[in-house]
């Protein structure tokens, strides 16, 4: 934190490189409002470079879908699509940066027992009051006040088994549905071998298209 105005008591609180208003926007931009989460995620995120060598290049380890990989996205080189960030969904709010060739990295977690100071925070973070219930502005507030100080860390060294990448292997195209899919799933593309996330229906544009609705037991991020 840096004292802006001693005598007025006026905080400018930084996110790398943001002040937390202008992170604020950041985030309701990418993300639709200001999740909470992934305002908190920012400090996780500022707290771990903090702590890891400068210069260095690091992947990501995500330890949920909720929130958080959208902080390291926006504050980070690390995402999803170009293979830097990986999620592995175990349901704790923690990620890990780590060193690209040895694992070794800083894991940040938010810390439960530190929430008792943070009533608005612990009730969003337990789910103890519905979301229409909550106090969007007391979120905030307490948010920026608490910074990286309701986080953990620990330094840890991510295994092979989750560093090693599967790189892209040959194409083909599915016998069935004629479309493009990784050889590497067998004879016909997983959708034609049974995994359809969709059910078509017909449509009256043209009579041409299709329409297409999920129909699936997976459940999205």
């Amino acid at each position: 934190m840096e004292l802006k105005n001693k005598s007025q008591q006026e905080i400018t609180v930084k996110i790398k490189d943001y002040t937390f208003e202008e992170f604020v926007e950041v985030v309701r931009s990418f993300h639709g409002f200001e999740a909470v989460g992934i305002l908190i995620g920012g400090f996780m995120v500022d707290e771990a470079c903090r702590l890891l060598p400068q210069g260095g290049i690091f992947d990501a380890l995500c330890e949920t879908p909720k929130c958080l990989p959208d902080a390291i996205q926006l504050l980070t080189p690390c995402t999803i699509g170009n293979g830097w960030l990986t999620v592995v969904n175990i349901g704790r709010y923690a990620f890990t940066l780590y060193d690209k060739e040895t694992g070794d990295g800083i894991r940040v977690y938010l810390d439960p027992a530190k929430l008792e100071l943070f009533p608005e925070i612990k009730a969003w973070f337990f789910k103890l009051k519905p979301k229409k219930e909550q106090d969007l502005a007391r979120l905030l507030y307490e948010a920026k006040t608490a910074g990286a100080s309701i986080c953990g860390t620990q330094r840890v060294r991510v295994p092979h088994r989750l560093r090693d990448k599967q790189h892209r292997g040959k194409f083909a195209i599915c016998p069935r549905c004629k479309e493009s899919y990784p050889v590497a799933d067998g004879e016909s593309c997983l959708a034609c071998s049974g995994e359809e996330i969709y059910e078509q229906v017909p449509s009256d544009i043209s009579g041409e298209q299709t329409l297409t609705a999920i129909s699936t037991s997976y459940q999205a991020s």
